[in-house]
Parts: C-alpha cells; structure tokens; sequence
C-alpha cells in the first residue's frame, strides 16, 4: 500500500510541475513539433522507469534487437495489467504514440502529455471515429512516429489468458505497409491487478518477438493476420509463464 501511495504522490507531483512545462512544450511546438515530440518522449519515458523504480518492478527483457531501428513500426501486444503501458513504453527506442480509450481524454495532465507523446483515442462506439484513428496511426507511422496497440481492447483479467484480437487494428500495418512487432507481457498483473490496491514487487518478462512484415505475405495470410500475431503472442507468454510457476 505504501508503494501505490508513493507512485500516486510522485505522479500528483509531476502533474504539478507540468503546469511550468506545457507552456515551453507549447512554444517549442510552435516553431519544431518533432523537437516538442522528442523533448516530451524522454520526460515521459523517464518518469515511467522512476515509477517502476517505485514498484520496485524488475523487467526482464528478451529480444529488443528483434525491434527494426529504422522505420517506425506497429507494436502490438497482449493486455493485463496498467503495467504493460508503462513498462512497454519505458522500453521503446524511439517516438511511439499509444492508442487508448477515448475515456482517458478527460483526465487532467495526462491527456496533455498523451498528446504531446503522440497517443491516439479510440471511441470504439462510434465506427466513423474509429477508422479515423486508424488514418492518424497511419499517417504518424509514414511520419515516422511508432504506434502500440492492444487488440483486445481491454485488460484481460486472466493470467496467462488473452482475448480476441480485432482485426480493425492490423490494418494500421497493411495500410502503412509497416512491420509489427508482436510483444508478449508476462506476469505483469502479479504488480497491482492480482491484489489491488496494493503494488507488489514483481519481476515481468517482456519479449519483443520477430518482427511480421504484412507486404510479404498473401492476401490470404493478410486475412488471418489478427490471429497469427495473437498466436505469435500466446505462445510466448506461456513459455515464459513457466519462470513463475509457484
């Protein structure tokens, strides 16, 4: 309980200080939005690791070289904790943009930074407003900005389980002509979900698998695209389920 109490005097705190920084982030993005853009990827990127700090969260990493350094790419992985935002985007090497729910626009501070780091909102019931959000992933990867998605559209609350991928999200990859990069989450809801509202220390297994290339495969591996990553995704998190076997 202490840890949960920390992090959310930490991340209060920080939301404080932005009142001094959005002004200079609004002013630097008036003359260079890429430099607004990176300035406020490493501010984010390093208050996630300090929150992780606090959790006291040891990440395992497995295969980051698997990540393609010189195009932007579509992330896309399973779903469990609120962790697997914030560890995944400590972990991305360059300017990545989240899609989450439109919900999440509301809140104070964080729908600034959200904005300033290239997240995009989903209204997944309005069909117009979500084919618009596929466009601006779309044209953020041509721009060079990475996306990260979470197909199944919300927390699984089962360990070591997953739900259906929609298909809707892939078309961000065909359409970009972008690699996904599938990104297999273990244990992450042993750090608060499991037993909340208390944060535990928990060491998390984070693979980043071979990239999928969607412009190398037929139309009829395109179809099937959704349930080859999930596939991909499930057969990595129960392999490395087992490192936490009780």
């Amino acid at each position: 309980m202490i840890r949960y109490i920390s992090i959310l005097i930490f991340i209060g705190l920080f939301f404080i200080l932005s009142i001094i920084i959005f002004p200079i982030l609004l002013l630097i993005g008036l003359f260079n939005r890429h430099l607004r853009d990176v300035i406020s990827f490493k501010i984010v990127t390093r208050i996630l690791k300090i929150v992780l700090l606090m959790a006291g969260t040891k990440v395992e990493v497995i295969g980051y070289d698997n990540i393609p350094k010189d195009t932007a790419v579509l992330y896309v992985g399973n779903h469990r904790s609120i962790f697997d935002i914030i560890i995944g985007y400590s972990l991305v090497p360059n300017l990545t943009g989240f899609v989450s729910k439109i919900e999440m626009k509301k809140v104070p501070f964080l729908a600034q930074w959200m904005h300033f780091v290239n997240c995009l909102f989903l209204d997944r019931s309005d069909i117009k407003a979500g084919l618009k959000m596929i466009l601006d992933a779309i044209e953020r990867i041509k721009s060079n900005i990475s996306i990260f998605i979470f197909p199944e559209g919300t927390r699984c609350k089962t360990e070591g389980e997953m739900l259906e991928f929609k298909d809707g999200s892939f078309k961000i990859a065909t359409k970009a002509g972008c690699p996904i990069v599938p990104v297999a989450f273990s244990n992450t809801g042993s750090i608060f979900e499991n037993h909340f509202p208390r944060v535990t220390k928990e060491k998390v297994i984070v693979e980043f698998c071979e990239p999928i290339y969607p412009n190398e495969l037929s139309k009829e591996e395109q179809k099937v695209l959704g349930k080859t990553t999930q596939n991909i995704i499930m057969e990595t998190m129960q392999k490395n389920n087992c490192h936490f076997i009780p």
